[in-house]
C-alpha cells in the first residue's frame, strides 16, 4: 500500500481505493464510546470486596427475607409493646390450656398466661442472648486467634493445644455442669459460659485467614517498608482477613438462640420468671397432647429466627467468597 506524507511530515497509509483517509490528519478526533477504548469508563473506580459484596447482597431474595425477619425480630425485642400489649407474667389458671380466643390468638398456657405474649416477649431474650454471646465469642476468639496466627512459633503453638481441650467438651454436658452451680436468675451467665465454650472455632477460622493474609505481597511490601507489627496486622491484614469471621458468627448466632433455648429446656438456663422460648416449650411439652398450641407457637418461633440467622449467614458466606462469585 503507498504511504503519503502528512503536511507535517507524518507518514499516513492511504484507502483501499488509492486515497488517504485525512479524518485524522485534519485535527478531527475520533469519537470514543461512553466505557472506553477497553469497556471500563475512565470515571470508574475499583470496586472493593464489601461493595461487590453489598452488590450482590441487595440482588439475594436471601438476603432481603432474612434480613426483612432479622429486622422485625429486633424491632418487636427492643419494643414488644408494639404488637403485643398484655402482660406477659400475668395469669389466670381458670383459663389454663385453653385454645384461641377473641383477644389471644395463640391460646393459654398451663398457667393461664397469654401465649401470644409471652411468645412475643421471649423474642427479647432470645435475641439479647444470642446478640451478645456472638459478639463475646467473636471477639474473644478473632483476638486470640489473629494473634496467634500472626506471631507464629511458640505462641501458636500453645494457643492450639488450648483450643484442642475446649473443642474436647460438650457444650450441653459442660452447660449442664457450670450452670448447674449458677444462682442468678440473669441471661449473663448463660452468654458468659457460651463465650466459654464458644470462642475456639472463631479462633481457627481467624488464625487461618490471618496466617493466609500475611502471605500477601501488599503484606510483604509494607513489611519491607518497616511497618510496624501492629499496623500490619491492624491496617493491613485484619480488614482482609475478617470476612470468615462474620460468616461464621452470622450463622452461629442462630446456633447460640438455640442452645440457650436448649439450656432452659434442661432448666439449666433461663428460669422463671424469665420470659423465653425454651422455658416455655419445656413448660408446654408435659401437655402436647392436651393443648398442642401451647408447644407449637414458642418452637415455632424459635425455629423461624434460627432459619433467618443461618439464612442469613449463608448469603453473606454467597458474597464474601471470591471463589463462590
Amino acid at each position: 500500500m503507498p504511504e503519503q506524507p502528512y503536511d507535517d511530515g507524518a507518514i499516513a497509509p492511504t484507502g483501499m481505493g488509492g486515497t488517504m483517509d485525512l479524518a485524522t490528519a485534519e485535527g478531527e478526533t475520533l469519537e470514543e464510546t461512553p466505557d472506553g477504548p477497553q469497556g471500563t469508563g475512565p470515571a470508574d473506580k475499583p470496586r472493593s470486596l464489601w461493595s461487590d459484596a453489598w452488590r450482590d447482597l441487595r440482588r439475594n431474595p436471601v438476603f432481603i427475607i432474612s434480613g426483612l425477619v432479622i429486622l422485625f425480630l429486633v424491632v418487636i425485642s427492643i419494643w414488644p409493646s408494639l404488637i403485643a400489649s398484655g402482660n406477659p407474667l400475668k395469669c389466670d389458671l381458670a383459663k389454663a390450656q385453653e385454645g384461641s380466643q377473641p383477644g389471644h390468638p395463640f391460646g393459654f398456657d398451663g398457667q393461664g398466661c397469654d401465649v401470644y405474649t409471652r411468645t412475643v416477649y421471649g423474642a427479647r431474650t432470645s435475641v439479647t442472648v444470642g446478640v451478645c454471646a456472638t459478639l463475646g465469642v467473636a471477639i474473644l476468639g478473632s483476638v486470640l486467634g489473629g494473634l496467634a496466627g500472626f506471631f507464629a512459633g511458640f505462641s501458636d503453638s500453645i494457643l492450639s493445644r488450648i483450643t484442642d481441650v475446649f473443642f474436647a467438651i460438650p457444650v450441653v454436658l459442660g452447660g449442664l455442669v457450670l450452670l448447674s452451680v449458677v444462682t442468678s436468675n440473669t441471661v449473663w451467665p448463660v452468654i458468659g459460659f457460651m463465650v466459654l465454650l464458644g470462642w475456639p472455632q472463631i479462633s481457627r477460622i481467624a488464625r487461618g485467614s490471618v496466617i493466609t493474609a500475611k502471605q500477601n505481597d501488599y503484606v510483604q511490601a509494607a513489611k519491607a517498608l518497616g511497618a510496624s507489627s501492629s499496623r500490619q496486622l491492624l491496617r493491613h491484614i485484619a480488614p482482609n482477613a475478617v470476612a470468615p469471621v462474620i460468616v461464621v458468627a452470622t450463622i452461629a448466632l442462630g446456633t447460640f438462640i438455640s442452645l440457650e433455648a436448649t439450656l432452659s429446656y434442661l432448666g439449666v438456663g433461663l428460669k422463671p420468671p424469665t420470659v423465653s422460648w425454651g422455658i416455655d416449650i419445656s413448660s408446654a411439652s408435659a401437655y402436647i397432647r392436651q393443648a398442642p398450641h401451647m408447644l407449637l407457637w414458642p418452637a415455632g418461633a424459635l425455629a423461624l429466627t434460627v432459619l433467618a440467622f443461618i439464612m442469613l449467614g449463608d448469603a453473606v458466606r454467597d458474597a464474601l467468597d471470591p471463589k463462590l462469585r
